[in-house]
């Protein structure tokens, strides 16, 4: 064996794969699906993606405490890694918020929809801010998947939210703002996705406590911890605090397991893996909304997700086929994969 050999990583078998695949899976599902069952429920939105975010913390440092994080990414606080942070962070807080907003307003089986426009937004944020010259098969990609998006929203035979889709809309822009800032991002804490997920989870419940009290929640706030919440609507038999209280522990945890499941997908599979992945958690999403929350799928909605589906998957084969030794020669570097997807691996939604 040659030393070249000898220095490559080993690749990991088939059974890594599957395990990394249905872990992310299972928990990319169970956050939407909890997210939506608590929405259901609360007039404070802000207030529950805060608790989340500091259910998040507060397993960081407990794994910390126990030694369960590796050496090199060990937790640390520093007042200039912060402040080299705060882009990301303002983006991450926003983005969160309109995230969860279109959750609310619109069905869990449409929230894929809603938010169908972060590829587009990429690729042209990309070309912007990293002069990334799309080629003429990503442009068609991007096109698929604005054809399902508009599919949805105009040929759907269920009246849409117009609130919930422009806060869809604006949560798709954001997050494809900062894939490219956390390319930036990732040099201030040494290029380890672990840390930048520690430091967007503290420093954006940090910053999201002033904004629950300027959005008006307090007084939801108030009705929530005195248990004075009208219920609107319960599930299973629980009462809104309990539905609230269970859904920011359960949302929380599974931010946190997130956070470790993106540093193991990206190190054990490819992303032609990870987007089938997520068209098959698009499509189980759909299903899971339909039996959970007994959301109707029109003949419009299934196309709109289809095509989506198709144009991402499309766009995915193009970059592979693009990053190949043959085309390695191409005019202009064109964004990676990982830029695509890396704004909803390191937080929880």
């Amino acid at each position: 064996m040659s030393s070249s050999d000898s220095d490559k990583p080993p690749q990991a078998s088939r059974l890594q794969v599957t395990s990394v695949v249905l872990f992310y899976l299972v928990a990319a599902l169970a956050m939407v699906m909890a997210n939506k069952w608590v929405l259901l429920t609360t007039a404070t939105p802000l207030f529950f993606l805060w608790t989340q975010l500091v259910i998040a913390v507060i397993l960081f440092l407990f794994s910390d405490l126990m030694g369960f994080l590796p050496e090199k990414h060990k937790l640390t606080f520093d007042l200039d890694t912060c402040k080299g942070l705060i882009p990301t962070v303002s983006l991450n807080v926003v983005g969160l918020s309109f995230s969860n907003y279109t959750l609310k307003y619109v069905d869990a089986s449409f929230y894929q929809v809603a938010r169908g426009l972060v590829l587009p937004f990429t690729v042209c944020t990309s070309l912007v801010f990293l002069h990334s010259r799309p080629s003429l098969r990503i442009l068609l990609s991007c096109g698929l998947v604005t054809l399902g998006f508009f599919v949805g929203v105009f040929l759907d035979g269920i009246p849409v939210s117009a609130i919930g889709v422009m806060f869809g809309v604006a949560s798709s822009a954001i997050t494809a703002t900062h894939s490219v800032v956390i390319k930036q991002s990732l040099p201030v804490v040494d290029g380890s996705a672990l840390l930048l997920s520690w430091y967007t989870n503290l420093l954006s419940a940090v910053a999201l406590t002033p904004i629950i009290v300027l959005a008006g929640e307090g007084g939801g706030v108030l009705d929530l911890l005195t248990g004075g919440l009208v219920n609107t609507r319960t599930d299973g038999g629980m009462g809104p605090v309990a539905t609230f209280v269970w859904g920011s522990f359960i949302t929380g945890s599974i931010g946190f397991l997130m956070s470790i499941a993106s540093l193991l997908s990206i190190k054990v599979t490819s992303p032609i893996t990870h987007m089938v992945s997520s068209a098959v958690r698009g499509v189980a999403g759909s299903l899971l909304a339909m039996c959970i929350f007994h959301d109707i799928i029109t003949s419009g909605r299934a196309a709109s997700i289809a095509v989506i589906l198709l144009g991402s998957i499309y766009y995915t084969w193009v970059k592979h086929q693009e990053s190949q030794p043959a085309s390695s020669s191409a005019a202009y570097e064109r964004v990676k994969m990982d830029d695509v997807e890396s704004a909803n691996e390191h937080k929880p939604k």
